[in-house]
């Protein structure tokens, strides 16, 4: 595939930074997000004390679902210290940083989520639960990851639960004169689902007036689900569709929602093909199933591992905004230095309120994590 130029790359950056700048300058100023999610499941391996906090603003703890019967929070035994652990191991690094809690995630799939957001008396339930069990344990905020609405009339009721979650939030800080919590959300990678059959779109204006941000997943749009082709999973541009982070990032935009609401997604893994021909590597090259790793998937420290093992060419590609690399018939595609930098670099361009990372665990020594942190400071 052929690439841009540097000083092409630079053009676009550029240009998009003096199209913003009004509406930058006139709004006002919101903390930079630099967000992370940690995968509670490797608490014993990688304990929150060992988080380099001054790379980050905020940690979401992942995952915490409520009972699929009650919709509150049952916090088990074995549960409870890891998430005071987790509060308190944050607030004594030098620097701290906010925490939040991750309520649900991929695996609790969508219908306890549609059950809960379609009745005023579930969500109820479900609103004072979430904030009940966020004060208990220390916790800054709430982050609902809810993957995904399935139909219009969910999205409805998912603009009525924001709205019904904020004003319980406000009366919560105003009855305990506490800060009030944070209220996030982990989203679609573009404001309406253009892909699917059922079209759906997210309520924009609830999140406009009752959420701090929302969290748009900029990754997977190339997979297991696919073996025919390699694919940049993270793509920022794609010349031949609509599958890209600068689409579905301008599509939430062009919807009205405010840049200060919107945070970048960047993936700490890559995914992986066998190449039908060594000879033929590109973006988009002819595969004929997965690579290596656990269904295609390699986190970032395990790319490094396999290029440095494998003596694997790596490239990088200006078009896309992504990294491969490639040794014989096996084929990686993720986000390296350059890739991460740059796409940071064009989040900032666009006025957005900051990037994060799934998953906090995944990098290599930080070396992504303290890439993306400068790009973000120096990168306007």
């Amino acid at each position: 595939m052929a690439n841009f130029s540097f000083l092409n790359l630079l053009f676009i950056v550029l240009f998009s930074t003096a199209a913003v700048e009004v509406a930058v300058v006139a709004s006002t100023p919101a903390a930079t997000v630099k967000g992370a999610y940690y995968p509670s499941w490797v608490s014993s391996s990688f304990p929150p004390s060992s988080i380099e906090t001054s790379l980050f603003t905020h940690i979401l703890y992942a995952f915490l679902s409520p009972s699929n019967s009650t919709y509150k929070f049952e916090v088990s035994d074995s549960t409870a210290p890891l998430l005071s652990n987790f509060t308190a191991s944050l607030r004594r690094k030098n620097p701290p940083v906010k925490t939040l809690i991750s309520i649900g995630g991929a695996s609790d799939g969508p219908t306890l989520f549609a059950t809960i957001a379609s009745s005023a008396s579930t969500r109820k339930l479900f609103i004072d639960s979430s904030i009940e069990v966020a004060r208990r344990y220390g916790f800054d905020g709430l982050d609902l990851d809810w993957e995904m609405p399935e139909n219009p009339k969910q999205m409805t009721d998912l603009g009525l639960l924001f709205q019904e979650w904020r004003s319980a939030i406000q009366r919560e800080a105003q009855a305990t004169a506490r800060p009030p919590l944070l209220l996030t959300a982990a989203v679609y990678f573009a404001v309406d689902f253009f892909l699917s059959g059922t079209y759906r779109m997210y309520p924009v204006a609830s999140i406009n007036q009752n959420l701090d941000w929302i969290n748009a997943m900029c990754y997977d749009y190339h997979g297991s689900w696919d073996t025919s082709a390699t694919g940049a999973q993270a793509a920022f541009f794609d010349p031949n569709s609509n599958i890209s982070s600068n689409y579905g990032l301008r599509s939430w935009i062009k919807a009205g929602l405010q840049r200060k609401k919107l945070v970048m997604g960047l993936p700490l893994y890559g995914r992986t093909w066998k190449l039908k021909d060594p000879n033929v590597h590109g973006i988009g090259a002819p595969a004929v199933g997965l690579g290596p790793g656990d269904d295609g998937v390699l986190i970032y420290s395990q790319v490094e591992t396999f290029n440095k093992e494998n003596n694997a060419t790596v490239k990088y590609d200006a078009t896309t905004v992504s990294t491969y690399s490639f040794q014989g018939t096996s084929w990686v595609g993720y986000d390296g230095v350059v890739s991460t930098a740059t796409k940071v670099r064009l989040a900032r361009a666009l006025g957005l309120r900051g990037y994060f990372f799934w998953a906090l665990s995944y990098d290599k020594e930080w070396k992504i994590s303290t890439q993306a942190s400068r790009a973000w400071i120096y990168g306007k």
